[in-house]
């Protein structure tokens, strides 16, 4: 398995980034593409887990080892694939997905996007009990790095971008219409209305 590429941000989209290493330029799908946007043209260390089946060869990419190692650990949850596994970590709460888990609260796992009351039941049995090394203190803020965000041009094209990355993790145009308005009285980056969009879908 491919453990990291190291190269520069050529390009990020709602669904994934590019990684330009050597003349080479790799897809990789994230849980927040635009969480790289910042650092485009910029060296950076992305972890990877490869997925292989009959007819998918692709390549998943996390900023940090235990961010990667939680989404390996959902993916050997019945009923939760790729797509699924990125929708959970999109959040940036990981510690949030684990305290959910440990305290059987389904009615917060069911509020992901493809995770109905069976699949969370299935996270609980399978997982609890079993995140604890993947949560050393401070996992709350494990994926911000609000100190190192560029403003956006414009807040309207930044909101635009983050309603297509919404989708793209599998929320309902009906969803994400409803905390729109909510949304518009804030000016802020994609990365930042992602996180804030997921924190309010998520209440």
């Amino acid at each position: 398995m491919i453990e990291f590429i190291k190269g520069q941000i050529d390009f990020v989209n709602p669904e994934y980034i590019v990684v330009e290493n050597n003349g080479v330029g790799y897809l990789i799908y994230t849980p927040n593409p635009f969480v790289f946007r910042k650092n485009k043209n910029e060296m950076v260390t992305i972890y990877t887990y490869q997925h292989v089946r009959e007819d998918i060869l692709a390549l998943y990419g996390f900023q940090t080892r235990e961010e990667r190692a939680l989404f390996m650990k959902l993916l050997n949850v019945s009923g939760i694939g790729p797509k699924g596994g990125l929708a959970i970590l999109a959040s940036g709460q990981p510690a949030q997905v684990v305290r959910a888990i440990e305290n059987e609260d389904e009615k917060f796992l069911v509020r992901f996007p493809g995770i109905g009351k069976k699949t969370a039941r299935q996270m609980i049995l399978d997982l609890k009990g079993k995140l604890h090394d993947l949560v050393p203190e401070g996992l709350d803020d494990l994926f911000t790095s609000e100190d190192r965000l560029i403003l956006e041009s414009t807040s309207s094209e930044a909101l635009d971008e983050a309603v297509e990355a919404l989708k793209v993790l599998g929320y309902a145009e009906r969803e994400i219409k409803k905390i729109i308005p909510e949304l518009l009285q804030e000016t802020m980056t994609t990365d930042q209305y992602i996180r804030k969009a997921l924190q309010m879908l998520l209440k």
